[in-house]
């Protein structure tokens, strides 16, 4: 304590010296785009610098507007919000900059997803376990919307609970039987679970890479090597957060091996259909490395595609991503039984692969 004498000026003097000055406003915090996941259910992003000196629950109820606070402190009190991959307290204060993972959908999910009469494609089925071709255009579980009603139809899931009596529960409500996903505008092999010890082991199959997929994709251009391995960690690209890019480097590992099948000099350009196998499985995986490597997929444009290929009567586009899960690989986790599955491109994509390699003679 200051001597007796001195308390009243040392008061006065700081008095005189913050009057009339005005506290710095802080800083507003951006709104993060949360709606994409991984496989495994984790979105990752960076604190923004505004999120200095704030508690972390503070942080993500402003970040996150459209949930509630009591919300984002139920997701950090269950473990479901980690900061530089540590569990975290409600409390954590942040200094910006830091990497944060939210497991699990921050929105609560709504009530039920409803079965609708949607036809499938079932590769396989057993007691335990199908394996759908699931079409392009097709989501897979529902997303954000208007209402629970827009929100909860036309999805896999609907699909699924029309045509299966039994589905795994780990998923939740929103997501009966669902193990992995597959972006809207991409095809192909997905598995899904009938009960919830195989949709458990499935899981862990899936996290230690225990399962093979591989994708069939057409991308720009002349890939140059026969055989290509892309190791480039993966992060929400933080100027245009509907994208993910491979240029932070606090991104989540991912590892895609790309093979050339076919190189492509057509009247429309130079093109190469590659199969590409991926050991992870992040959001927008594939898409994002051949971005890369300067060969985006066919019809992407979000990464760097043209919306047309070619000029006038004679253009060609393409309303989806040419990117089709064509093959999974596994043993079943209950028979033990080698399961290798395939499955063809879908026929707007063979076609549109016969008119690139056919020429304008070849356009109808």
């Amino acid at each position: 304590m200051l001597p007796k004498g001195q308390r009243r000026r040392s008061v006065m003097a700081e008095y005189r010296a913050t009057r009339g000055v005005e506290e710095a406003a802080p800083l507003p915090v951006p709104v993060l785009d949360i709606e994409d996941e991984t496989e495994d259910g984790i979105r990752t992003f960076a604190a923004d610098v505004a999120a200095a000196g704030l508690r972390l629950d503070q942080y993500l109820a402003q970040a996150i507007p459209d949930i509630s606070r009591a919300r984002v402190q139920m997701l950090i009190e269950n473990g479901q919000v980690r900061v530089d991959g540590q569990i975290a307290k409600p409390k954590h204060k942040l200094h910006g900059g830091e990497s944060l993972e939210i497991e699990g959908a921050p929105h609560p999910p709504p009530l039920h997803a409803i079965p609708e009469d949607i036809p499938l494609d079932v590769l396989y089925e057993d007691q335990y376990l199908a394996i759908i071709n699931k079409p392009a255009g097709m989501m897979v579980h529902a997303g954000s919307g208007a209402s629970e009603d827009a929100r909860n139809r036309g999805t896999l899931v609907n699909a699924l609970l029309f045509h299966f009596a039994k589905l795994s529960d780990v998923g939740g409500e929103l997501r009966p039987g669902i193990v992995h996903r597959l972006d809207k505008q991409t095809s192909g092999i997905i598995v899904v679970a009938k009960d919830d010890s195989t949709h458990r082991k499935l899981g862990e199959m899936f996290s230690q890479r225990e399962i093979a997929k591989t994708y069939v994709a057409l991308v720009h251009g002349n890939v140059a090597k026969d055989d290509t391995t892309v190791n480039l960690p993966i992060a929400r690209d933080l100027v245009r957060r509907i994208r993910m890019t491979t240029r932070r480097p606090d991104g989540r590992s991912a590892v895609s091996h790309v093979k050339v099948v076919e190189r492509i000099k057509s009247d429309y350009g130079l093109f190469t259909l590659v199969e590409v196998r991926i050991e992870t499985g992040r959001t927008h995986q594939i898409r994002v490395h051949m971005q890369s490597l300067g060969h985006p997929v066919v019809g992407d444009s979000l990464y760097g595609a043209p919306h047309r290929i070619g000029d006038g009567e004679d253009a060609l586009s393409l309303d989806r991503n040419f990117l089709h899960a064509a093959h999974l690989a596994f043993t079943h986790p209950q028979s033990k039984k080698a399961m290798d599955i395939k499955t063809p491109l879908p026929q707007e994509l063979q076609a549109f692969l016969e008119k690139i390699r056919t020429g304008f003679g070849g356009v109808e």
